[in-house]
């Protein structure tokens, strides 16, 4: 008996994630076909110009938006901001920085600052405990 090997595939949604692309933005060959695992690891090694053209303008995917702008997902939602966002659209609420936008900001940093402190507590206690078994 044989195996046949298929080859990886995934959704055009997942692709679309995976490359930090707004799927609804993609070219409908891209929507509505499936990507393989040999495609996609194409699409990311050679992008087509579609492709660099979607990560340089948008539209962006909420958490690419949310990245360029410091803030979390969440953090979008409560400033109102519910759709994909080109760059300039990014570049403009940057540009105005409205208080949502400062708040949200403010609120990110203090879970980062917050996250560097618990990781500091847990690798000094794991540096005392491996004193106390020497």
């Amino acid at each position: 008996m044989t195996s046949h090997k298929t080859a990886q595939t995934m959704k055009p949604a997942t692709a679309a994630k995976k490359l930090g692309v707004y799927l609804e933005a993609t070219p409908a060959e891209f929507q509505e076909g499936v990507v393989s695992r040999t495609e996609f690891n194409t699409l990311q090694a050679d992008p087509p110009e579609w492709l660099r053209e979607l990560r340089r303008n948008g539209p962006h995917p909420r958490p690419v938006v949310a990245a360029k702008l410091g803030v979390s997902i969440s953090g979008l939602a409560r400033g109102g901001v519910t759709e994909a966002l080109t760059t300039e659209q990014i570049d403009a609420l940057k540009q105005e920085e409205p208080e949502w936008l400062r708040q949200e900001r403010a609120t990110q940093a203090d879970v980062r600052k917050e996250a560097v402190r618990i990781k500091e507590k847990h690798a000094a206690r794991e540096a005392r405990d491996e004193d106390s078994r020497s």
